[in-house]
């Protein structure tokens, strides 16, 4: 990944951009392999702490070539000033293209693509360009991967003696990743779970003009409801049609949200979570007040103006994770154990030597797990008490095991069944046999591990793609007749080549066990679900990772093998992502209840 840099760019006939610092904001960063979904923590996004550099472009000058005139509008794209004005320069005056305050966008190479004259005659001229495309911006703000080479064609005609304008030209707009990384700003959405209990985040990639205008674009995408990707995964409690009168004021700190009449009537705090948990974003803003047609409007037991960081408790991380949320392993003696003042307590004493990967139910009623040879799912129930361990399921194809077992927030357990090329999804509801889930979107593929999101809504998994290893996003949806579908798998990173395991840190953020091109060892790395750029967990660590487990503000854990001993090593300091690791404990498959 990279960011930007404040750089004069020239083109052909000194066609020149300059770069403006203009207010207090970031770039986007567009993964080069995968699409972005959800993004950061929703404290304060980085991005919007950075600056924004402003595109100044240049005007189309007589005597310019039909290539010069192409390359100058290419520029021109690149800036959203004004909807493109200096863009629409470029073309002759009955031309259309209409690309819109957030248009679709098709994203290249950051390499300049080089214009070439295919014919030219005296009145009309097609010039050609080829690129390499690494995916599309929709209008919704969704960026979908789509790797491949491209030829775009612009047909041209000449308006009077040395001028050319351009008449034919692809809809879309035409922008090199460096472009996206200047221009635009990856941002959170925020949605509710289908129970209305918890918020899901929606990233998109949202145009930056003007940064004053940054708030109102972002209520305004709010409104306008999820990306096509989530939508059948959520719910928007701004009913249909509502609109942002005017823009957002915001005056010493505290923002003015006065929304169409078609808000009458909705939940006053369910919109309030979405516009707070929305707005925190920007760091200008602390305070913020609901109005609807004019009149102001507060939710009941809450004052007209609402502090930002208000309604924490629909956290898409679940209020009921907290940093003491005690570790769960496999202890020295092969018992499910916790972890307690960090000595080895075992839980009971029916499981030793059957079980490994375990998972704790949220509820701690009951704890899953496979068997050593990871073709059955274990399961047992009252962790105090000595009860035999239940088989659950057992592989039904040959060749095949399971992955790791995972909970939902509804006690729901998760498995996947995969062999070489293939998988199948399993889902138990509790006193219930498992049943296969129907429409599963990484069927022809192998699944090396996979884990449900805290908001239930979201789901992560590494996936065995070309021979290579990707870390992969998709979500859950729950249709009215019960059927429950989970696909839409996207990639998040590619840049893990031999990814072996993962959790969830937080909502914005997966733990994962992988390896880089460059590296020989697999490591624990943070990977943000926005797609932005990889990073390392901590300092050296002792053994050969096989296992990690996470949880919000608390320590990671990992299952490490050091010879012929399995030890479980976490970070000294859990808020320090470069903190050393110490591996004091015996034993494996370390994991969190929630």
């Amino acid at each position: 990944m990279i960011g930007f840099s404040c750089r004069a760019v020239l083109v052909t006939a000194a066609v020149v951009t300059a770069c403006v610092s203009a207010g207090a904001t970031g770039c986007a960063t567009v993964p080069s392999g995968g699409r972005v979904l959800s993004g950061k923590a929703a404290d304060r996004a980085e991005q919007a702490d950075d600056q924004y550099v402003r595109l100044i472009p240049v005007r189309p000058r007589a005597g310019w070539s039909p290539t010069q005139i192409v390359s100058g509008f290419l520029y021109a794209s690149a800036s959203f000033d004004d909807g493109h004005r200096v863009a629409r320069e470029y073309l002759a005056g009955n031309t259309n293209w209409q690309p819109g305050s957030r248009p679709t966008v098709t994203v290249f190479r950051d390499a300049r693509f080089e214009p070439r004259t295919e014919k030219v005659s005296d009145t009309q001229a097609t010039v050609k360009l080829t690129g390499d495309q690494l995916g599309v911006i929709t209008a919704d703000g969704q960026y979908t991967a789509d790797p491949r080479s491209v030829d775009v064609t612009f047909q041209l005609t000449r308006t009077r003696p040395g001028t050319w304008r351009i008449t034919g030209l692809p809809t879309e707009v035409l922008l090199t990743k460096a472009d996206v990384d200047r221009a635009f700003r990856s941002m959170n959405l925020y949605f509710f779970t289908p129970d209305r209990t918890r918020l899901v985040p929606n990233g998109i990639f949202l145009p930056v003009a003007n940064r004053r205008h940054l708030a109102s674009h972002l209520v305004r995408a709010l409104l306008a409801g999820p990306t096509s990707w989530l939508s059948p995964a959520v719910v928007n409690a701004f009913p249909a049609g509502t609109k942002l009168r005017g823009g957002v004021g915001i005056d010493d700190g505290v923002a003015t949200i006065d929304l169409s009449r078609e808000a009458r009537g909705a939940d006053p705090e369910q919109m309030s979570a979405q516009l707070s948990w929305t707005m925190r974003q920007l760091p200008e803003i602390k305070q913020w007040r609901l109005k609807i047609d004019g009149r102001e409007v507060a939710p009941d037991g809450h004052k007209a103006t609402q502090p930002i960081q208000s309604w924490q408790e629909y956290t898409p991380d679940g209020d009921e994770v907290l940093s003491t949320d005690t570790p769960y392993f496999i202890g020295s003696k092969g018992l499910l154990s916790g972890l307690a003042a960090g000595k080895e307590n075992p839980l009971t004493q029916s499981l030793a030597h059957r079980l490994i990967r375990p998972a704790v139910a949220p509820d701690m009623a009951e704890a899953a797990g496979l068997s050593q040879d990871r073709g059955q799912v274990l399961l047992t129930e009252g962790l105090q008490e000595a009860r035999a361990l239940q088989t659950l399921l057992t592989h039904r194809r040959p060749g095949s095991y399971f992955t790791a077992p995972t909970w939902d927030r509804s006690n729901q357990l998760w498995v996947v069944e995969t062999a070489k090329n293939k998988s199948w999804l399993w889902m138990r509801k509790r006193g219930q046999p498992f049943r296969q889930v129907e429409i599963w979107g990484l069927d022809g593929r192998e699944v090396l591990a996979f884990r449900v999101a805290r908001d239930g809504v979201r789901a992560a998994a590494i996936v065995k793609v070309d021979g290579r290893t990707q870390v992969q996003l998709g979500r859950i949806d729950y249709e009215e007749n019960g059927a429950v579908n989970a696909g839409g798998f996207l990639p998040v990173s590619s840049e893990l080549e031999a990814a072996i395991d993962l959790a969830w840190r937080e909502f914005g953020t997966l733990a994962v066990l992988g390896r880089r091109r460059s590296e020989s060892q697999v490591l624990p790395y943070l990977v943000p679900v926005s797609g932005s750029a990889i990073s390392p967990l901590g300092g050296g660590i002792q053994g050969e990772p096989k296992s990690i487990a996470a949880s919000p503000g608390a320590p990671v854990y990992i299952g490490t093998r050091n010879g012929p001993r399995n030890r479980i090593c976490y970070q000294q300091s859990a808020r320090d992502q470069f903190s050393e690791w110490t591996c004091p404990i015996d034993g494996s498959d370390p994991s969190y209840s929630r």
